[in-house]
């Protein structure tokens, strides 16, 4: 891909999802508290005014919705009649097959993180019990591990330990993220650069057996990248509204989920210590995690993984 058909892929898929995240905030800042769907200060917490919540709804808006209007075109091209009519860019026409095939990945993949939004959304109004959402989360990372096929790529010659990984990997993220989720922009933030930096590697480091670039993956991370951007107008300080427990799980998931499906080393390629690149891209979200939780351990409180909400 040329420097011109990169930019171009960056911004067909970046700035659809910003624009519609970045509208869907604005409404959700207006509905959340009618739902009461808001978090409210108390002795715990640092910041001093009621503040919607439901910033989630508005990322997971932000990139199901391109993603929908993307399906719908891909349905269209199939009627010759309008295919004719529908002028097609010359870096989508040679992929429009590849992109055909990996729909039902993409939409079983949305389906998961959906569902991990609606749990986060309900944490949110009603503060469900952690082990319930712990259960929740891991029954999700094992589907997808185990019936999917969405594994991390490793140089492990036990396919159960490998699966297992995987599966901790997965429900490490969405914690991780939510546990990040304690500053104004914080947790979005950090999304934003890692998901950029992994898509910006899955651009410009081929597969190492196919020899192309790796454009589902990047395009995913980059629709997120533009949802998070969308929400990060209105979460920056002083934030209007908050990410919580349904963003940080739909992203910490998405994130997760790309990371298992990309490339990083083939069997024959001398470089197998490239599957660590997921492992320090994420090293702030991590370092930050575990660092809570020895402090928690140290001081003798629950190690369970309570949301602690924004200032």
């Amino acid at each position: 891909m040329s420097a011109q058909d990169v930019a171009l892929f960056v911004a067909f898929t970046v700035l659809p999802s910003l624009l519609v995240a970045f509208v869907a905030a604005f409404l959700v800042r207006r509905l959340a508290p009618r739902y009461g769907l808001v978090d409210r200060p108390n002795n715990r917490k640092v910041h001093q005014n009621t503040t919607p919540l439901g910033g989630g709804l508005a990322i997971w808006f932000g990139v199901v919705l391109p993603f929908a209007i993307g399906q719908l075109a891909l349905l269209l091209l199939q009627q010759e009649s309008l295919a004719e009519r529908i002028p097609i860019p010359d870096l989508v026409r040679p992929h429009l097959e590849g992109i055909r095939s990996q729909t039902g990945s993409l939409w079983l993949m949305l389906a998961a993180g959906t569902i991990l939004m609606i749990v986060g959304l309900l944490d949110d109004l009603r503060e469900l019990n952690w082990r319930l959402r712990l259960l929740i989360q891991f029954g999700v990372a094992a589907a997808c591990v185990f019936f999917f096929g969405w594994k991390a790529t490793a140089f492990i010659g036990i396919p159960i330990l490998t699966g297992l990984l995987s599966v901790f990997w997965i429900v490490a993220l969405i914690n991780s993220f939510n546990m990040l989720d304690n500053m104004d922009g914080l947790s979005g933030g950090v999304a934003t650069i890692a998901a950029g930096g992994l898509a910006i590697l899955m651009l410009l480091s081929k597969d190492p057996e196919t020899r192309q670039p790796q454009l589902f993956v990047a395009g995913l991370l980059l629709v997120i990248v533009g949802a998070l951007l969308g929400f990060l107008f209105h979460n920056r300080p002083p934030a209007r509204i908050f990410m919580g427990d349904a963003g940080s799980y739909f992203v910490g998931f998405c994130i997760a989920l790309a990371t298992l499906l990309a490339t990083y080393a083939g069997y024959r390629s001398e470089g197998k210590h490239s599957v660590l690149a997921p492992m320090l891209v994420m090293a702030v979200p991590f370092y930050d995690m575990l660092s809570v939780l020895w402090i928690r351990w140290r001081e003798g409180r629950s190690l369970s993984l309570i949301h602690i909400s924004e200032p």
